[in-house]
């Protein structure tokens, strides 16, 4: 008799009448699902979590990769697009007058308001406010004309070379009898702005590390 019909002759009820080799085989089988299922409950589940932990760090170290691979790969472009900004940043920085050419800047101020027939009631620089890297010089100026030749004028300080920004503009028809019908008066705050020296920056950053420290003092002593 053949292993074939040996196994076809085997009563799956009664397993103490197999023959030797199939008792064998059905031992071995057990053995294997039992430690199969013994590996999966108390070994494999238990290194689950970590397997996870794992398997997220290898996709975060993978982006990674493409995020620098991809930085790489563009560095050239990048470096391009730096020399860019700079030269565009020193473009405007040009535009700022430094200390000694403020006094021109404000005469060409006051001359645009001039060649625009204007006539100037008030001219007043103020306080100079100093931030970062550059002073910010506010004027205020009143004005009267048409609105016509407030239009010249507004051109007219957009075209000086220098960056001058106008604020709180306020226009407002002139009341005195003796006044032509069309004359009105502006009001507005002209700012211009120059870029400070290295000692002027190196003073700014000091005197803001010492406001930080005494806010910082202040909120400790507060707590």
């Amino acid at each position: 008799m053949n292993l074939m019909q040996e196994l076809r002759s085997i009563d799956p009820r009664d397993p103490g009448r197999w023959p030797l080799a199939v008792r064998a085989l059905a031992v071995l089988v057990c053995f294997i699902a039992v430690s199969l299922a013994l590996i999966y409950f108390f070994v494999w589940q238990d290194r689950m979590p970590e397997l996870q932990q794992r398997e997220d760090q290898e996709d975060a170290l993978r982006s990674e990769f493409r995020n620098k691979h991809s930085k790489a790969v563009n560095l050239n472009v990048y470096k391009q697009q730096l020399v860019d900004i700079e030269k565009s940043f020193g473009a405007l920085l040009r535009q700022l007058p430094s200390k000694t050419e403020v006094p021109n800047l404000l005469v060409d101020i006051s001359q645009t308001g001039l060649a625009a027939a204007l006539e100037e009631k008030l001219f007043q620089p103020g306080q100079e406010l100093k931030r970062d890297f550059y002073a910010e010089l506010p004027i205020k100026i009143r004005l009267t004309g048409s609105y016509h030749e407030f239009g010249e004028f507004v051109s007219g300080i957009a075209a000086l070379p220098r960056i001058v920004t106008l604020h709180d503009i306020q226009i407002t028809p002139v009341s005195s009898s003796g006044s032509a019908y069309d004359q009105l008066q502006l009001d507005l705050t002209a700012k211009t702005y120059r870029y400070l020296d290295d000692e002027e920056i190196a003073t700014v950053e000091a005197e803001k590390r010492k406001t930080d420290q005494l806010n910082h003092r202040a909120a400790g002593a507060g707590s």
